[in-house]
C-alpha cells in the first residue's frame, strides 16, 4: 500500500514506500479499474543575433598548482533541505554526501591515474593524461579582447561564407592532427581531454581518492562550453585567424537533422570511419534517407536489420516534439536543465542526475557511434567521443542550446549559486599554457567573444498532445508493448515493465501555484554497472488501448547512460553507480487533464542493459 511521511524540514517532500506485489496476469497496456490513477471525485469542467577580431593573451599572473586545503567533513542534509525540498537535498546531491558545500576544484594533475590491466578486456588499456613537465604552471584565465563577435554557423549551410569556413576549419584540423601527439595542442591530446575527465582519469585536487566527474551535474554544460572554446582558439591559431569558428550541427531543426555533408566525406580531415554506416554513410554511398535522419530519443535495441524507420516527416515531427519536452516541459528550473548539484569532495554518480538538455544529447552519441566496435566506438563511448570530429559539431549545437534555453519565456535564468560557480577546470590554450577557468566565467558566451548565428526555432511551437486510441501506422513497434506488471514495494531490479501508482502531495493547483513551483517526478537511486549502456522509458497514466509515441505527452521521457566506466587507478570501484531521473509533469498533467487526479500511474519499461535496480519513486516540487 502507499504511505506518505511528511519531514518538519520540508513540506514539500515526501517520502512514497511499498510492499512488493504484483499482478502477472496484466496485460500492457490495461484498462483495470482498480489501476487506474485515482480521480478526485468534483467535476472536472528566440533567437539570437551576433555578428571579431580577437587578440587576447592569457594572464601572465602564474601559480603553482599546489593542494588546496581539505573542507571539513559533515552532515550537510540538514542544511540542503531548506534550499529545495527533499528533491534538491537527496536526489540532486549525491547519495546524501558528507562534504559540506563547496565548489568543485581542479583535478589533480600530478596524480592523473592511468589504466591498470583490469580495464574490459575489448579496451586496449592506455593512458587520459595530458603531458606536463617537470615545472607545472597554472595561468588564471582572462577575458579575450575583440572588435566583433565571432559567428559560429549552422553546418549543414552551403552559403560562401559558411563554404569558406568549412575550408579554414579543414585545414585547421589537418594541421592540429599533424601536431606531435604530445603537444597539448594536438588532436591526439584534444580528444583525450574528453578521456580524462568524463570516464575517471582525473581526481579532485584536495581530494587524492575521490574522482572528478562532470556529467551527470551541473558541470556538464560549463565543460564543454570550455572545452570546445579552447578548440577552436587552438585550430584558429594554427591557421593563424582569430576569427575562425567551429559549426554547429543543428539537429534540432528539420534542415539539420542529417550529418553535415562536409564531416562525411572521406578524404576531409573532419571525416571519421568510426561511425554508424547507416547514419552516417561516406559522401557518395547509398544509403535510405530514412535512416539518416537523427533520432533524438534513439533506441539501438530497436535498430536491428529488417527495422524500417519511419517515414521522415514522422521522424522529424517526433525529433520537434522531443525537443519541446526537453527544453521547456523539463527545463522550467536551472536544476532541471543543467542537472543535480555536484560538490567538491563528492562522489560522482551517487545519485546526481543528468539535466534535460544533457539526457538529450546522450542518444546522439548512441546514434552516431559505430554498431560494429566493440563499444559503438568513437561517439558511443566517452573515453573515444572526442576523437570523432563531428563530436565537437554535435556539442557546439548543445552548447547553442544552453544559450537559446536562457532566451525561452524570459523566466529560466542560470544558477547563481556560489558552489557552481566557483568550480574550475584546466585547459591547455593556443600557447600551451595550463589555464584555469571557473564555471562563472563561461556563463555569457559573448564575454567569451563568440555567439550563434540567428536560426529559427521550429520546435518552440511543438508542444507534445496527448495519445489517440488505436494503432500506430508509422512506427509498428509502438504497438509491440511489453506486459508489465504493478509494484508497490521498492528497491526493484527493471528486469521487465512494471506500474507504480504514485501519490500527489499537491492536485488542482493554481496558475499562480505553477508559476511559483514546478511538479516533478523523481526516480531515485537508479543503480546499475556503468561499463555497460542502459536505457528505460518512463510513461504517466499510459492507460487503455493507446499507442504512444515519443511524440505524445504520456512518454515523459527516456533514461539513457553511456558507458563510461574506466575503473582504473585509485578510482577503480567495486559498487555499481547511482543516479537519478528527474522530469516536470506540470504541463503533462494539464494535456491529461489530470490536474486533480490524487494519483498517477507511473510505467518503466526496460530497453536495454542488465541489473538496473531502482530504489523508488516519488513527486516533488521545485521552485
Amino acid at each position: 500500500m502507499v504511505s506518505i511521511s511528511s519531514s518538519p524540514l520540508s513540506l514539500m517532500s515526501f517520502n512514497v514506500s511499498f510492499n512488493f506485489n504484483t499482478s502477472s496476469s496484466l496485460l500492457y497496456p490495461f484498462s483495470q479499474k482498480q489501476h487506474q490513477p485515482s480521480k478526485n471525485k468534483k467535476p472536472k469542467h528566440h533567437k539570437i543575433a551576433c555578428t571579431s577580431n580577437d587578440t587576447n593573451q592569457n594572464s601572465p599572473k602564474e601559480q603553482e598548482q599546489k593542494p588546496s586545503p581539505s573542507n571539513i567533513v559533515g552532515h550537510r542534509r540538514n542544511v540542503l533541505i531548506g534550499l529545495g525540498g527533499l528533491y534538491g537535498a537527496t536526489t540532486l546531491t549525491n547519495n546524501n554526501s558528507l562534504a559540506f558545500a563547496d565548489p568543485v576544484p581542479i583535478p589533480d594533475l600530478t596524480k592523473c591515474v592511468i589504466p591498470p590491466t583490469g580495464l574490459p578486456n575489448n579496451i586496449t588499456p592506455f593512458s587520459c593524461c595530458p603531458p606536463i613537465s617537470s615545472n607545472l604552471k597554472i595561468i588564471d584565465f582572462e577575458f579575450p579582447t575583440f572588435k566583433k563577435l565571432r559567428v559560429r554557423r549552422a553546418a549543414h549551410l552551403n552559403d560562401s561564407i559558411s563554404i569558406d569556413n568549412f575550408a579554414k576549419y579543414d585545414k585547421a584540423l589537418k594541421l592540429m592532427k599533424a601536431l606531435p601527439d604530445d603537444d597539448p595542442r594536438s588532436f591526439v591530446q584534444q580528444a583525450k581531454v574528453h578521456c580524462a575527465y568524463c570516464v575517471g582519469g582525473y581526481t579532485q585536487k584536495g581530494y587524492p581518492n575521490t574522482e572528478l566527474q562532470v556529467h551527470f551535474s551541473w558541470l556538464f554544460l560549463p565543460f564543454h562550453r570550455w572545452y570546445l572554446y579552447f578548440y577552436e582558439r587552438i585550430l584558429g591559431s594554427l591557421i593563424n585567424d582569430p576569427t575562425f569558428t567551429i559549426p554547429f550541427w543543428n539537429w534540432d531543426a528539420p534542415d539539420g537533422m542529417t550529418a553535415p555533408s562536409i564531416f562525411t566525406d572521406p578524404n576531409s580531415s573532419l571525416f571519421d570511419p568510426k561511425r554508424n554506416p547507416k547514419h552516417v554513410p561516406p559522401k557518395n554511398t547509398f544509403s535510405n534517407y530514412r535512416d539518416t535522419i537523427v533520432d533524438l530519443n534513439y533506441n539501438k535495441d530497436f535498430d536491428v536489420p529488417g527495422t524500417i524507420n519511419p517515414r521522415p516527416e514522422v521522424r522529424i515531427n517526433e525529433n520537434l516534439n522531443w525537443m519541446y519536452k526537453q527544453m521547456i516541459c523539463h527545463a522550467k528550473t536551472y536544476r532541471q536543465f543543467l542537472g543535480s548539484r555536484y560538490r567538491g569532495g563528492e562522489e560522482p554518480l551517487q545519485n546526481n542526475c543528468a539535466g534535460s538538455i544533457e539526457s538529450l544529447h546522450n542518444h546522439h552519441h548512441v546514434w552516431v557511434g559505430d554498431p560494429n566496435q566493440n563499444n559503438r566506438e568513437d561517439m558511443g563511448h566517452f573515453y573515444s567521443s572526442g576523437r570523432d570530429p563531428l563530436f565537437y559539431a554535435h556539442h557546439a549545437n548543445v552548447d547553442r542550446m544552453w544559450s537559446v534555453w536562457q532566451t525561452l519565456r524570459g523566466k529560466r535564468k542560470d544558477c547563481t549559486e556560489n558552489d557552481w560557480l566557483e568550480s574550475s577546470f584546466l585547459f591547455y590554450d593556443e600557447n600551451k599554457n595550463l589555464v584555469k577557468v571557473k564555471v562563472k566565467d563561461c556563463v555569457d558566451e559573448s564575454k567569451l567573444g563568440y555567439c550563434y548565428q540567428k536560426l529559427d526555432i521550429p520546435w518552440i511551437n511543438h508542444k507534445p498532445k496527448p495519445s489517440k486510441r488505436g494503432q500506430s501506422k508509422d512506427n509498428k513497434l509502438l504497438a509491440q508493448r511489453p506486459l508489465r506488471k504493478f509494484v508497490d514495494k521498492f528497491p526493484i531490479v527493471l528486469d521487465s515493465a512494471v506500474s507504480i501508482i504514485v501519490k500527489r502531495p499537491k492536485k488542482s493547483r493554481s496558475l499562480k501555484q505553477k508559476e511559483v513551483e514546478e511538479e516533478i517526478l523523481v526516480i531515485d537511486g537508479i543503480e546499475f554497472d556503468d561499463n555497460i549502456g542502459v536505457m528505460f522509458d518512463v510513461l504517466v497514466n499510459d492507460d487503455d488501448d493507446k499507442v504512444i509515441g515519443v511524440e505524445n505527452s504520456e512518454f515523459l521521457g527516456s533514461f539513457l547512460s553511456l558507458p563510461h566506466g574506466h575503473n582504473h587507478g585509485n578510482n577503480k570501484k567495486k559498487e555499481k553507480k547511482k543516479t537519478c531521473f528527474t522530469r516536470g509533469l506540470t504541463d503533462l498533467l494539464e494535456d491529461l487533464k489530470a490536474d486533480d487526479d490524487d494519483s498517477i500511474v507511473v510505467t518503466l519499461i526496460p530497453r536495454y542493459g542488465d541489473g538496473v535496480k531502482i530504489s523508488g519513486i516519488e513527486i516533488d516540487f521545485e521552485e
